[in-house]
């Protein structure tokens, strides 16, 4: 696995949907350059709440920040995939939106999850593969996985779009 220094900085007047593929775009062209003869696999996410973008929230305030605007709301995780022919240049992308509504959280639980888990390097502030289930009340999408960043479905499809077989 390799994970490579990208400025996830959203661009002006740019979607959400628009700055995860072109992150994801991003990571799979780096990686590209480094394993020339090889497909490789960029994935980046970012979460919307009423049409604005929640980031990687970096520090234990701005996640608590988050969180309590995300409580009794639903949130959009945008997950976009770019798989990357790095012999043939072929590239490929897929943005898969999954949406979670999150249960009505007092401070406590929030601060009790955050002090567990310390998601700070994850978009929306939510780790849904640990404790952050537990904030979930109900889960919308077509492939789980996109919620914790890698859509296996969609990656299977790109895979053998490449002639790769999977199975």
């Amino acid at each position: 696995m390799f994970a490579p220094e990208v400025d996830e900085t959203p661009l002006p007047d740019e979607s959400p949907e628009q700055t995860a593929t072109r992150l994801a775009e991003a990571k799979a062209r780096i990686g590209a350059a480094r394993f020339p003869e090889a497909l490789i696999i960029g994935s980046d996410q970012v979460a919307t709440l009423d049409g604005m973008q929640l980031g990687k929230p970096h520090t234990h305030e701005n996640a608590t920040r988050q969180l309590r605007m995300m409580r009794g709301k639903s949130v959009v995780f945008n997950t976009a995939l770019c798989l990357y022919n790095s012999q043939s240049c072929c590239v490929q992308n897929r943005l898969i939106p999954f949406t979670v509504s999150f249960r009505d959280l007092s401070d406590a639980q929030i601060e009790h999850y955050l002090l567990k888990e310390q998601p700070y390097n994850c978009a929306g502030s939510a780790k849904s593969e640990g404790l952050g289930i537990a904030l979930i009340a109900r889960m919308e999408g077509d492939d789980p996985n996109a919620l914790i960043g890698l859509p296996l479905i969609a990656l299977i499809d790109m895979l053998q779009n490449e002639g790769f077989a999977v199975i």
